[in-house]
């Protein structure tokens, strides 16, 4: 079963049973990335292109090394090296690229809804690496990845989100990943930082830290997003550590094989000590490495889901 809509916008819009099919696609292609030789064919004659308008290391190299490795060909376009800095709208950007050959555009941008936007004006495939604070689906995909790896399932597990919600793109995508294959999802945050009606997404709303970590078996904490921040929203970054920092002791009130998740890059000593992301129960760089396998399976699905080898 290829991914039956056109574009992946949010995991909002994939059944639980085409997300799982990404997940259980994303193991074999994982197997592809330990071999000596890690190319397989099966993209061979397509054509992905990667448009970032925001900057990023983790997802655009992991989309890139996805494509090459299943044998796709790849263009790199940066907005602030593209004929957007002479006033090319998005849409004739996406266009042109389309016009060149490509098959699949990975586009980041700091605009809630571009990706759709890019979707609805060209025939080419498109996937959301992030929009504003919209969207992440691919980050929430290997988040719930390494989360099966670890743990052997994700349906019953209780997931805390910790951090800053409001800005999150990947909290709002792993909520809609998370429940629909069976997880119960907690969101832990400041007041200012927590979107209203969120519980309408199917989580459920704390703002007191060692109650959203009790018996919680994965604990995703969030990147404080110190670019998008609004003034007046925390008092003061020492403050926010105070309250919100997953430390060791506050670890102790999740269970004893507590997952630790981050999506990078790291705050040391704001949201996470070094003690915690250090530690064996952090799985920041598996998840690295399964955001090149999911992406992988993501891509192949989406342009068919044939000849791997």
């Amino acid at each position: 079963m290829a991914i039956r809509t056109k574009d992946l916008i949010d995991l909002e819009f994939l059944s639980a049973a085409e997300i799982q099919e990404i997940l259980d696609t994303a193991k074999p292609m994982k197997e592809v990335m330990g071999r000596d030789i890690k190319t397989v064919p099966a993209l061979r004659g397509k054509t992905v292109a990667t448009l970032f308008y925001e900057n990023s290391t983790r997802t655009r190299l992991s989309f890139e090394l996805a494509a090459k490795y299943l044998s796709a060909g790849t263009c790199n376009i940066s907005a602030s090296a593209s004929s957007v800095k002479k006033g090319e709208s998005l849409q004739d950007t996406g266009r042109t690229l389309e016009a060149m050959g490509t098959d699949i555009i990975v586009i980041r941008h700091n605009m809630s809804g571009a990706p759709k936007l890019l979707g609805e004006g060209v025939k080419a495939r498109v996937i959301n690496a992030g929009d504003g604070t919209h969207a992440h689906p691919t980050q929430a995909l290997l988040d719930m990845f390494t989360i099966k790896e670890r743990k052997g399932r994700i349906e019953g597990l209780t997931v805390t989100i910790l951090g800053d919600i409001l800005h999150s793109r990947v909290a709002r995508s792993n909520i809609w990943g998370l429940t629909k294959l069976g997880a119960r999802v907690r969101l832990c945050g400041p007041p200012t930082l927590m979107p209203k009606e969120v519980e309408k997404m199917g989580a459920e709303v704390f703002y007191d830290i060692d109650e959203a970590l009790n018996g919680a078996d994965v604990v995703n904490v969030l990147r404080i997003q110190l670019e998008r921040q609004e003034k007046g929203l925390f008092p003061t970054i020492e403050e926010y550590a105070k309250n919100y920092a997953m430390t060791e002791e506050r670890l102790k009130r999740a269970k004893k094989d507590v997952l630790v998740q981050h999506p990078g890059p790291m705050n040391r000593s704001i949201e996470i000590p070094t003690a915690v992301a250090d530690s064996a129960q952090c799985s920041v760089e598996e998840q690295v490495t399964n955001g090149v396998a999911c992406r992988m399976a993501l891509l192949y699905l989406m342009c068919g889901g044939e000849n791997l080898v």
